[in-house]
């Protein structure tokens, strides 16, 4: 194992929004309608645990798409057969894994760092195998970096680990991985630890990129999977589709789908992506990690433009994914002071192409149960999997990077409350992981005041945790934080999260009132528009728009509040006094453009299309871009001819008008 550098084109990831996600856009899998052919024991937990924002977590869209060469640090291991690159500071993410024999990589390796708005926290990146835990919406640490250690093993084998405490369930977990000598897989091992006395909805999916080519074929061994179309709901169907073009060739499709596969309790799970010479990328788990997943692009207009949106012309992937869950669509409940653990395998699977290729989908399946079986028994992988209990608690021997200081923050309120802490030795959460950000925190559970802040101060360290939020209460209570307008706003925010709307107006108002700012402002013009107060939502939101022009995410909700309450001539008018960086921005010219619509300005709308621009942090489903084009074509034919705009016109439209591909995102179409 060893520590290095890997240099690629790379997006800024920017600075983070500091505008809490009081209102957050839905997750396109989180609550699917069901087909009733879904049997009770897979849809029982379909919609339970989901959250409806990312607090405490902040958004990061303050991502761009200027790519400079830069490096990232990396950790490697290796033996005679494959080698392993894990992006540290991103999440931990597998972004290598090259089969040295063979000279062939067997994930798919994104040439570039692109960011784009697909996860629950907005920024994430295409490529390699990314780990997701906590909820829908991929990783809160995608595009942050983990705690990483080096580890002896008991035999003196090194051994990477990545960990970190995940703030929503309020839970540590870890992954250990490690490539013992000549062995052709790499193994992972995976430990969430329920420290808590109550049940926390727990997820999991490993997400596994690997390229995507005309005659690749996923194949996994079940004979029935639940497709997710990115319109309608969870539909049971036969694997591959009977009577419809074979969904197992991901190049095929013609439009965006997730197929989850029903794998037979007590059948060995895994998944392959195997090319038209039989060689490709497999993954295989011990049985607690049963979901397999396959999700395309698809070539239509939109799935092309995402993949290039997410990388470089003519770059494509597919995703294969390994979860707790049958679908993703799914929490399950991990009791309390449990540990939940597995172990996942990666490695080349070389097969009859013929077998591989053939019209018979069961004995391709059988063959590759026998091939697996070769590559890593299963018997072998239980063994490694309670192996992995003599090396998940061994203290690092070097820690390598620090991940966030959250962890310890919680450790340090355990000790304080006379609370049993994590009981995770191989974990260090110390007090060097410590930052300004939990600094006021810090104090309060040493009994001190809230630290001042200065006035212009963005606000950092957002908390909603129960037990923080007595915290923070009592402080207010006895004199210790009630100076602060910050430390208001924080607690406006914690309440709300609650559900105690009024007394999230009660803080945000007495922060205004002590220091009046943009951050105020503007969480009680959400406010407001959530309980229909029209008038006064737009007046805070003007407001804080007028204190901080140059913040772009504040611009954007500004003109999207105006829009929806009538008032588009109005963010027409406002849209003068930004500065001129902010209203070239791809976001805010869109709104400009849908504003100009409602004003039936349609050589405004025209000007701006003409410029394709760019919406950087334009959302996985999301069509306004071609919606807009469409409706400008819809308003100038029935100008032009003096007819409606009906059903028919816009039936005319959308088959006589496609897109540009530079605003094509239709992931369904």
């Amino acid at each position: 194992m060893r520590i290095d550098t890997l240099s690629m084109p790379a997006a800024s990831l920017g600075l983070v929004n500091p505008l809490p996600t009081l209102a957050a856009p839905p997750d396109v899998h989180a609550t699917p309608q069901m087909d009733p052919a879904i049997p009770d024991e897979d849809a029982r937990y379909v919609g339970y645990g989901t959250v409806n924002s990312c607090l405490p977590y902040l958004v990061q869209d303050g991502y761009n798409r200027t790519r400079r060469t830069r490096k990232f640090r990396v950790a490697i291991l290796e033996n005679e057969i494959l080698r392993a690159t894990f992006l540290l500071e991103r999440g931990g993410r597998l972004w290598s894994l090259f089969h040295k024999p063979s000279g062939r990589e067997l994930l798919d390796v994104n040439p570039v760092f692109q960011p784009a708005n697909l996860a629950i926290r907005n920024a994430w990146f295409s490529g390699g195998v990314e780990w997701n835990i906590g909820l829908v919406g991929h990783c809160p640490f995608t595009c942050d970096p983990v705690f990483a250690a080096r580890v002896e093993g008991p035999d003196g084998s090194p051994v990477l680990r990545l960990y970190e405490f995940e703030r929503i369930r309020c839970v540590p977990f870890q992954i250990d991985a490690w490539l013992p000598d000549g062995s052709p897989v790499l193994l992972v091992h995976v430990r969430i630890r329920n420290p808590n006395t109550h049940i926390v909805p727990m997820y999991w999916w490993s997400n596994i990129s690997v390229p995507e080519t005309p005659d690749t074929r996923v194949i996994v061994p079940a004979s029935h999977s639940y497709r997710f179309a990115y319109q309608g709901g969870l539909m049971r169907i036969p694997f591959p589709p009977e009577n419809e073009t074979d969904a197992s060739y991901a190049s095929r499709m013609d439009r965006s789908m997730d197929f989850f596969f029903r794998i037979p309790d007590g059948r060995r799970p895994w998944i392959t992506a195997l090319d038209g010479t039989g060689r490709g990328l497999v993954q295989t788990s011990t049985d607690r990690l049963k979901g397999r997943k396959l999700f395309v692009w698809g070539n239509g207009a939109g799935g092309r433009r995402w993949q290039e949106f997410l990388s470089v012309p003519g770059h494509a992937y597919l995703e294969i994914q390994a979860g707790l869950a049958r679908t993703q669509a799914e929490h399950l409940p991990m009791p309390p002071a449990t540990d939940w653990s597995w172990l996942e395998a990666y490695g080349l699977m070389e097969a009859d192409p013929a077998i591989v290729h053939g019209p018979d989908w069961s004995q391709a399946c059988e063959t590759l149960d026998r091939r697996v079986e070769q590559l890593i028994p299963r018997q072998t992988l239980e063994a490694e999997h309670r192996r992995a209990a003599s090396l998940i608690d061994i203290p690092p021997t070097r820690l390598i990077q620090q991940g966030s200081g959250w962890g310890a923050l919680e450790e340090a309120r355990r000790r304080a409350q006379g609370l049993p802490g994590f009981g995770l030795p191989g974990l260090v959460f110390d007090s060097h992981s410590l930052t300004q950000e939990q600094a006021p925190w810090l104090e309060l559970i040493r009994g001190q005041s809230w630290p001042e802040t200065d006035p212009g101060d963005i606000p950092a360290g957002c908390m909603v945790q129960p037990e923080w939020h007595h915290q923070l209460e009592a402080a207010m209570q006895d004199g210790r934080a009630s100076h602060d307008p910050i430390a208001w706003l924080h607690l406006g925010i914690m309440r709300y999260h609650a559900g105690n709307r009024a007394g999230a107006r009660t803080a945000w108002e007495q922060s205004y009132r002590m220091t009046p700012s943009a951050w105020a402002a503007r969480n009680l013009a959400i406010l407001s528009r959530q309980e229909q107060r029209v008038p006064e939502a737009v007046d805070w939101m003007v407001a804080a728009l007028l204190s901080r022009p140059d913040l772009l995410p504040l611009v954007a909700e500004c003109g999207r509040l105006l829009m929806d309450t009538g008032r588009s001539a109005d963010w027409l008018a406002l849209l003068k006094l930004l500065p001129a960086s902010v209203r070239k921005a791809g976001r805010v010219r869109l709104l400009e453009a849908q504003a100009a619509l409602v004003t039936d300005d349609l050589k405004r709308i025209e000007r701006i299309l003409r410029d394709a621009p760019v919406v950087i942090d334009l959302r996985e489903g999301e069509q306004s871009l071609s919606e807009l084009w469409f409706a400008l074509h819809e308003r100038t034919i029935s100008r032009r001819e003096q007819i409606p705009v009906d059903d028919a016109l816009r039936a005319r439209v959308r088959r006589d008008f496609p897109p540009p591909p530079a605003i094509d995102f239709r992931m369904s179409v």
